[in-house]
């Protein structure tokens, strides 16, 4: 049985949020200059209520009393176009990882800094991408600009607060050394462990991943825009496959479409390899200090069991 998505995270994160915009504010006000927007991450492990979560965060800033303008942009938005992604994954046909959007190298980090600057410098007329993802028979893509949303109209308050939301948000690449010893490392795991081994990782050769791991590095112009991170974390990111699963079946019951069982796992897998090299770099805190990061764990029926702030 499904198990319902309850927001217990909302209690843990409105309070921290609010704090990091006051604080935000008050060094801008003591500077003497004006604040710019901040920029908040919201990392959540497929299927453990980020967008519950997000939308709770939308409405508290929005209403009184704060009443703070805010935009939210999805890392899902800023997927290559239909087009591109056909080109990329026909460039490295052996390379599982990006032959559907998805992994990192899958988004148009161009497009992202653009919007993240002109949100910041406060420009009018701002066009927020949507991505369609029941385009293309689902394979997706970019829906046409001029039915994107407008923020920082003429006459209306600018943009105070940026929620960048999505799977990956926050994800710091590896060095070189630390992701060979992360390959070889699940390689040895698959071999000596046997059926203890749930992970993608081994799977896959080197040389994918380490295309994926260059192109995250990209994702830093981004993410240094943070003035604070929330990590919806799991005590075991495994979760995700059965979540996935629940959704999609829910889906089906709804609505008649969804993706067949078969077809979940294999898109899980597909993402899951960057939970093994990346979920360790994100636990331990993205910031050069401390304070700026909030991290809540799950258990599989998606109740926070620990708060963190790191």
């Amino acid at each position: 049985m499904a198990s319902e998505i309850v927001d217990d995270k909302s209690e843990h994160c409105i309070p921290f949020i609010l704090e990091k915009i006051k604080a935000h504010c008050d060094y801008h006000k003591k500077e003497g200059t004006d604040a710019p927007p901040i920029f908040l991450g919201l990392n959540g492990i497929q299927g453990a209520g980020k967008t519950t979560l997000v939308s709770a965060l939308y409405k508290t800033l929005t209403s009184p009393p704060h009443n703070l303008p805010t935009v939210v942009l999805s890392i899902d938005d800023l997927y290559l176009p239909h087009s591109a992604q056909k080109s990329l994954a026909q460039s490295q046909p052996t390379n599982p990882l990006i032959q559907h959007r998805g992994q990192p190298s899958t988004h148009d980090i161009p497009l992202g800094k653009d919007i993240f600057s002109q949100l910041f410098s406060r420009q009018q007329n701002i066009r927020i991408p949507f991505y369609d993802k029941s385009a293309h028979s689902g394979q997706g893509d970019r829906t046409d600009p001029e039915a994107w949303e407008v923020v920082n109209k003429e006459g209306e308050p600018p943009v105070e607060v940026v929620i960048f939301e999505g799977w990956c948000v926050g994800f710091r690449s590896l060095s070189d050394e630390e992701l060979v010893q992360k390959w070889e490392a699940a390689k040895a795991a698959r071999i000596f462990d046997g059926e203890a081994y749930h992970g993608r990782l081994a799977a896959l050769e080197l040389e994918h991943v380490s295309f994926v791991n260059e192109a995250l590095r990209q994702y830093d112009a981004l993410t240094d825009y943070f003035g604070a991170l929330v990590h919806i974390d799991a005590v075991d990111t495994l979760f995700v496959y059965d979540w996935r699963l629940e959704q999609e079946r829910k889906l089906r019951k709804e609505k008649g479409t969804g993706m067949k069982d078969k077809q979940v796992i294999e898109f899980v897998n597909g993402y899951y390899p960057a939970y093994e090299l990346y979920t360790d770099v994100l636990r331990k805190g993205i910031f050069h200090q401390t304070g700026k990061q909030l991290r809540l764990v799950v258990n599989k029926q998606r109740r926070v069991e620990e708060v963190e702030i790191q």
